[in-house]
């Protein structure tokens, strides 16, 4: 009668040999969860590490390819390839923060290639500046000369109008052994100082003096008569007109067409004023080519 007892308690043995394993189980699964969470919590901390010095790079570099596109630029370099790796860098900063491993080390990689660049760049620069220094050095050289060439330059040209206004000057022609008598109606002549009515007419006589410089060419020869007041004796139905004179116009009291022939040519001008000279001195004024050739001077009492 007492026979089935055992194999109820062989049933109760089993049932908590298998409990006891499924909690077993269930407890190195807990253990494994949590290993897992802690190693995926560690990554985590690690991966927000390294991308937040990553991203610090990125922007240290985005800072130093604004120097060298500036620097580049300044020295008259191409700065397509560091404009293209800002817009990139740029891109980069604005991503959301979140990256996978996977994406980080892709982005480790690309500052790598940005920091091989710069370095390229620096080279660049150097050469720029070198030949920047021996342009501006050839630069300077033939600056040097163009000055030296254009004082030369200046100095024949300064030369030249300096020989043109001597020569100018030289080739004016001079009025000399100036002679004015008075002729009454008779025909008969006085020397100054002279009487109202003694002079009649007037007469001024001239030699042009010799100028081996001045050229054989027709000239237009004026006098002009200039009472104590400067005022000039003129008569337009006598011949007597306007010349320029230092920019101005002025009268002429008579005036003869000749050709200079450089031979000491005698010039003799007649004028009758038609009316009695006013007491005083009177300036006679010979002209050409608006410059002054001789004067004289006679007196009327």
């Amino acid at each position: 009668m007492s026979e089935p007892t055992p194999k109820k308690s062989n049933k109760s043995a089993v049932a908590i040999a298998l409990l006891s394993i499924i909690v077993i189980i269930q407890g190195i699964k807990i253990y494994l969860d949590y290993q897992e969470k802690v190693e995926v919590k560690q990554t985590l901390a690690v991966t927000e590490q390294e991308l937040g010095t990553t991203l610090q790079r990125l922007d240290d570099i985005k800072l130093e390819l604004d120097q060298k596109i500036a620097e580049i630029q300044k020295l008259g370099g191409d700065v397509a390839e560091l404009q293209k790796a800002k817009a990139e860098v740029e891109r980069e900063l604005r991503r959301n923060s979140q990256r996978s491993a996977k994406a980080l080390q892709e982005l480790k990689d690309k500052l790598d290639g940005y920091e091989e660049l710069l370095r390229v760049k620096d080279e660049e620069i150097e050469k720029l500046k070198s030949v920047n220094k021996e342009l501006f050095t050839e630069n300077r050289s033939l600056k040097t000369k163009q000055n030296v060439l254009s004082d030369s330059i200046n100095r024949l040209s300064r030369g030249k109008e300096e020989l043109q206004s001597k020569v100018a000057l030289a080739s004016q022609l001079k009025a000399e052994n100036i002679a004015i008598v008075a002729v009454s109606n008779k025909g008969r002549e006085r020397e100054s100082p002279f009487k109202g009515r003694q002079l009649e007419k007037l007469k001024i006589e001239f030699s042009l003096a010799e100028n081996k410089v001045a050229p054989i060419e027709g000239k237009t020869i004026m006098v002009r008569i200039k009472d104590e007041n400067g005022q000039v004796i003129f008569d337009v139905a006598k011949g007597s007109g306007t010349f320029m004179l230092n920019g101005k116009e002025e009268f002429y009291t008579a005036a003869q067409e000749i050709l200079f022939d450089n031979t000491r040519q005698k010039l003799t001008y007649v004028y009758e004023k038609g009316s009695e000279y006013a007491s005083g001195t009177y300036v006679v004024e010979i002209f050409t080519d608006g410059y002054l050739m001789g004067s004289s001077s006679f007196t009327v009492k």
